[in-house]
């Protein structure tokens, strides 16, 4: 189960429905409600770590098994995550903030724009230690899916795997942005207001929707 990167337009990101359909029946077979039983659920899902931090990334990846994830790929920085795509096809992306030279949100701008890209609907969630709402707009625009404070907590990551696969956003075209939809109010679950000014009941008209 691998999330392909393609240029036609579908529904989602593309794969995403594949983990749908996995964690579908993996809830079927085992009868087991949401946020129990969590071992297995993800077992055939692909995760890529991308933090230069040893200790961090560590903890990452044992919270990742912890919920039956068996293929973590742990690399330490922009370069290799890049390599990592092309070589494993990872299904998420957990980018630290700070990477060094290339950061995560510039990492996040060239998943989802650059020629070269293996998987610009690759879903990315940024763990980061700033937690303040000018960092999370700016993650938010470089077109991650979800955010993590640190210090991380296990049911907080297994919340945004969930949110990932449960709640699959589509991806966007807007001005110089690509990536999922910003606006959580695309979600029938989402009670609050719209967060763009010239939001409408139906889809903004500027927004390109490209379903992957």
């Amino acid at each position: 189960m691998q999330l392909q990167a393609r240029e036609s337009e579908g529904a989602v990101a593309p794969g995403l429905q594949a983990l749908v359909n996995a964690r579908c029946a993996d809830w079927a077979e085992n009868r087991k409600p949401i946020g129990r039983g969590m071992s297995g659920s993800f077992e055939r899902v692909r995760v890529l770590i991308v933090e230069d931090n040893a200790h961090m990334s560590t903890i990452l990846r044992k919270v990742l098994q912890g919920f039956g994830v068996r293929t973590v790929i742990e690399v330490r920085d922009a370069a290799d995550a890049f390599e990592s795509m092309r070589s494993a096809n990872p299904d998420v992306a957990l980018v630290d903030y700070a990477l060094g030279d290339v950061d995560g949100l510039e990492f996040t701008r060239l998943v989802r724009t650059a020629s070269d890209s293996p998987n610009k609907y690759l879903p990315i969630i940024m763990v980061t230690g700033h937690t303040d709402r000018s960092r999370i707009m700016e993650a938010i625009n470089a077109g991650v899916n979800e955010y993590l404070a640190k210090p991380v907590r296990p049911v907080d990551l297994y919340n945004r795997m969930v949110a990932l696969i449960e709640r699959p956003r589509r991806f966007i075209k807007s001005g110089n942005y690509f990536g999922p939809d910003r606006r959580r109010r695309s979600d029938p679950r989402y009670p609050g207001p719209f967060r763009r000014a010239t939001d409408k009941e139906n889809q903004n008209p500027e927004d390109e929707v490209d379903f992957g």
